[in-house]
């Protein structure tokens, strides 16, 4: 079965690093506590400027809370915002950070969605802390590399962790009727597992569809909102389920103005955190006449979409 988030989300920042010129490091060699040095941007919220490693680095994952926050403790599952810095320990220069983009990076901690390093590093550290890792290469790139990582590199982070929310795990609200015989009628379980999703053998329809199954309360995603989704994604023609994030056990969260599938963004945009929704995506607005890892051209896609939580 195919993972969809690699298809229609431009790849995650700590999966797929590019490289992002000079970032203009520390060309000097500091450490603290064992901990490559801040040398400038101490503060939480500043862009942090990061010394090389000394020595030998360490073999086992590392954490240095620069400044404790006063939030909530991460816990896996949880809907995180930060925002990064990111160096080789041998290296003076960053190869990623996203201060300069001025855009925070969004995940669901323990979901897979980065490096082993993140999600083991961050498990338990406070909203509004700063966070130090020293990751080894087991638990970031390993001895394939990624982009200008060298193989067995290890790895420094500074994190500013933003905000973070508590993930249900399962949509609820009230149930709205699937009276319309032409499209398919999914399951109201609130049990967690994925529902039912019965597609009738008819065509599909040529425009967008996106229907309340069950209505939460919650507040109404808007298109600049990161969010977090369990859903069923089949194909109309044959009724496969191509991806499902309940069947893989991690939900995923998305980055709306990032999301390049348009009717599933279109699809969620204005309805409400919570809800389960019908979205059944025509090839126009889904991938046209372009194969996509086992998706037949002009195919129409259908979801069943629990809507989680926004970051």
């Amino acid at each position: 079965m195919r993972r969809l988030a690699g298809l229609v989300v431009i790849p995650l920042l700590l999966l797929s690093l590019a490289a992002c010129g000079d970032d203009g490091g520390s060309d000097s060699t500091s450490s603290k506590n064992g901990f490559p040095e801040i040398t400038a941007g101490a503060k939480f919220g500043e862009k942090p400027t990061l010394g090389k490693g000394e020595g030998t680095p360490p073999k086992e994952l590392q954490t240095d809370v620069v400044s404790e926050g006063d939030g909530a403790k991460l816990k896996k599952g949880d809907a995180i915002q930060v925002s990064y810095l990111g160096q080789s320990w041998d290296s003076a220069k960053p190869f990623d950070n996203s201060f300069d983009r001025k855009a925070p990076f969004d995940l669901t901690l323990g979901a897979g969605m980065v490096i082993q390093g993140w999600d083991k590093g961050l498990e338990g550290q406070k909203v509004g802390s700063r966070v130090e890792l020293v990751i080894p290469p087991e638990l970031g790139y390993g001895a394939q590399g990624q982009g200008d990582i060298k193989p067995n590199s290890t790895l420094v982070f500074v994190v500013d962790i933003l905000k973070a929310t508590q993930v249900p795990t399962t949509a609820k609200g009230t149930e709205v009727a699937q009276d319309d015989a032409d499209l398919p009628k999914v399951g109201v379980n609130a049990d967690g597992k994925a529902p039912t999703v019965k597609i009738p053998k008819t065509d599909p329809p040529t425009k967008l569809v996106s229907n309340y199954v069950l209505e939460s309360k919650g507040e109404v995603v808007k298109a600049t909102d990161s969010v977090v989704l369990n859903y069923e994604a089949l194909i109309w023609k044959d009724a496969k389920t191509f991806d499902s994030t309940f069947k893989n056990g991690k939900t995923v969260t998305f980055p709306l103005p990032q999301l390049t599938l348009k009717g599933l963004k279109d699809g969620v945009v204005g309805k409400k955190v919570g809800s389960r929704v019908l979205v059944v995506i025509p090839p126009a607005e889904a991938f046209g006449d372009k194969e996509q890892q086992g998706i037949p051209k002009n195919s129409t896609l259908v979801f069943a979409v629990d809507i989680l939580a926004k970051v």
